[in-house]
């Protein structure tokens, strides 16, 4: 990765790091379908009309499902129903895991014996949570983050083979001279219209849903009566983690192989439970401690280096 890919990651993983604590702020006054339905309708709103639409197809759909409504739909749940904005930040990245396991099932990139000691070590830091729930992570809550950990991890797949086939089909047209150009130029582009077009999906999807089960939240007072502090938070949560964060993660991975990109959602739990201390005072305890050790520990070594790549066509 260059340095300038480098830095942008680690602002993104700042950026959805503190976005916990500015969605526990935004569930004080919007149930969680609703809300994850409102932001996206104002990420994709008014953008659809100013940018061009990706190739609809599965990918396209599987990204919108798996990366916006199956993670935010049930991340939200789950805070709503107790999770706090640490644990849910740290829980949720068991998504690499999941995603590296994807990226050799379906894309081919190799897994070293390193990343698998990784995944088991992240596994008892999944078990340190288990055995700890109630309080600030109900079992319900629990299973509603892995769920959602697993469409963000195929939300991640989806995104980057949509954004190559995208960038590969457009810079076809373009000379030699200027391919470079031509190729973060589309990218950046192909990576916006992504998550706007994958928004709209998933605003259709979670409104209808909202609609069916949180009906009597639709009502007036619900907006009127919302606080400036829940409607500040929904606007950092539409325009800064989902168009800015969404958009330049996805121009990251259609440029770089997952698993460089990856390693560095690692920051997300700590920014967030740093966050989630400062401004929520959740109170940081042993276990919590413990957990995050062994997952993050997990997670640096599930993303070593060692021989990563593609395998053969004929392997």
């Amino acid at each position: 990765m260059t340095p300038i890919h480098i830095a942008l990651a680690v602002l993104v993983t700042f950026i959805w790091g503190v976005n916990f604590t500015f969605i526990a702020w935004a569930l004080e006054s919007f149930p969680p379908l609703m809300l994850t339905a409102l932001r996206f309708f104002f990420t994709a709103v008014p953008l659809v009309l100013f940018l061009k639409p990706p190739k609809f197809n599965r990918t396209l759909f599987i990204y919108a499902i798996g990366t916006f409504v199956m993670q935010y739909a049930f991340v939200f749940t789950a805070m709503h129903l107790g999770a706090s904005a640490g644990l849910t930040a740290l829980l949720l990245q068991v998504q690499i895991f999941i995603t590296v396991l994807l990226a050799y099932i379906i894309l081919g990139e190799a897994v070293s014996r390193m990343q698998i000691i990784g995944m088991l070590i992240g596994v008892l830091g999944l078990g340190v949570i288990a055995l700890n729930l109630g309080g600030d992570m109900p079992l319900v809550g629990f299973i509603c983050i892995l769920i959602a950990a697993i469409g963000w991890s195929f939300g991640n797949i989806a995104s980057k083979q949509a954004s190559t086939q995208q960038s590969i089909g457009n810079i076809s047209t373009t000379s030699p001279v200027n391919s470079n150009k031509a190729s973060n130029k589309t990218s950046a582009l192909s990576a916006l219209s992504l998550v706007v077009w994958g928004g709209l999906i998933a605003c259709v999807v979670l409104t209808l849903s909202s609609l069916l089960f949180e009906n009597e939240a639709w009502a007036l007072a619900t907006f009127t009566q919302a606080s400036f502090k829940s409607w500040l938070s929904l606007g950092f949560i539409v325009y800064v983690s989902t168009l800015i964060g969404f958009g330049l993660w996805a121009h990251l991975l259609s440029q770089n192989i997952a698993s460089k990109v990856m390693p560095f959602a690692l920051l997300v739990p700590v920014f967030g439970m740093a966050t989630s201390v400062l401004f929520i005072g959740e109170v940081v305890t042993w276990w919590k401690m413990l957990a995050m050790v062994l997952i993050l520990s997990g997670l640096v070594l599930a993303n070593v280096k060692i021989g990563l790549g593609r395998k053969s066509a004929h392997a």
